[in-house]
């Protein structure tokens, strides 16, 4: 007996010191993933000159909301804010209608020759065509300087397609058979039983086309020009960019006015704040969805 309580005993230290080491592991994980943002919003709230020298570290000192309103007032802003809205809102709609659709389609027996279709999607996640060709194809279709360059080719996604199909997979087929039976065509039956028990894996769709579509930068650059289809990120960047011509010149010796050092410097300081405005949209949608994304991404996962 005395035994049994010794090693009973030896047991209950053993499993409460890995729950220690357990919760101090995941503890500085979470503090390493919180921390890096928690460090650029007290850098956009805090004094500038302080955050120049690098001194705002753990605490914001000389708060203010001078940076914010810098930003705001950036030429072009509100229309670039609607447009990065615009291709994130109808980019994320159009992939996630073509995604359900194609998903729910590869499960289907009755596709023609679904196993080919199904692989020759797959093929294309591991083959690209590359900068030049993707350019002179996107402008042999005309999207040149036109909004469908943005939704249109991520119109279709393999992966999320995977996701959507493998999901579907795990439905129980004998809700749809007996809706088939029923008299309920494809589209009865996609939208009246496998999308409401598909909710998980389309709000982890939502979330990678939201992230996507918000923080896409390349397409902008690559394939429109001037202000009338400018995104957010594409104005701050060039906002920023003249902060680094500004101090390239005073490197130089060249002239630089007082309202030019003092624009340089606020221009420095506001990086941090440009990066809270870009992620705060994300951060807003993330809590309506979060309940429903890990389970999406466990159950959606590609299966061998």
């Amino acid at each position: 007996m005395d035994n049994v309580a010794a090693r009973k005993k030896k047991r209950g230290m053993a499993d409460r010191l890995f729950d220690i080491l357990n919760a101090t592991l995941l503890g500085l994980f979470a503090l390493a993933c919180i921390y890096p943002f928690y460090y650029i919003l007290i850098n956009s709230l805090s004094d500038n000159k302080l955050v120049e020298l690098g001194k705002i570290v753990f605490l914001p000192r000389g708060i203010h909301l001078n940076n914010f309103s810098d930003v705001l007032k950036i030429q072009g802003l509100p229309h670039a804010v609607f447009i990065s809205l615009a291709r994130t809102v109808v980019g994320t709609c159009i992939a996630l209608l073509s995604c359900t659709v194609l998903g729910y389609a590869m499960t289907r027996q009755e596709l023609w020759h679904r196993k080919f279709w199904y692989r020759f999607l797959i093929v294309t996640m591991y083959f690209g065509a590359g900068l030049i060709p993707g350019y002179l194809n996107i402008k042999r279709l005309g999207l040149m300087n036109t909004f469908g360059v943005y939704v249109i080719p991520c119109l279709i996604g393999p992966y999320n397609m995977i996701l959507v199909k493998t999901y579907i997979e795990s439905i129980p087929q004998s809700l749809e058979e007996s809706a088939l039976m029923d008299g309920a065509g494809f589209l009865k039956r996609l939208t009246r039983i496998v999308v409401p028990l598909a909710k998980p894996i389309l709000a982890t769709i939502i979330l990678f086309s939201i992230v996507g579509q918000w923080n896409a930068y390349m397409d902008t650059v690559l394939y429109t020009s001037g202000t009338r289809l400018q995104t957010l990120q594409s104005i701050l960047y060039q906002y920023l960019n003249s902060a680094r011509q500004l101090a390239d010149m005073m490197k130089k010796g060249g002239r630089v006015s007082g309202e030019m050092v003092m624009q340089m410097t606020n221009l420095q300081s506001a990086r941090h704040t440009m990066t809270m405005v870009t992620i705060f949209p994300i951060l807003l949608v993330y809590p309506f969805i979060q309940r429903y994304y890990v389970k999406g991404v466990m159950i959606g996962a590609v299966k061998g």
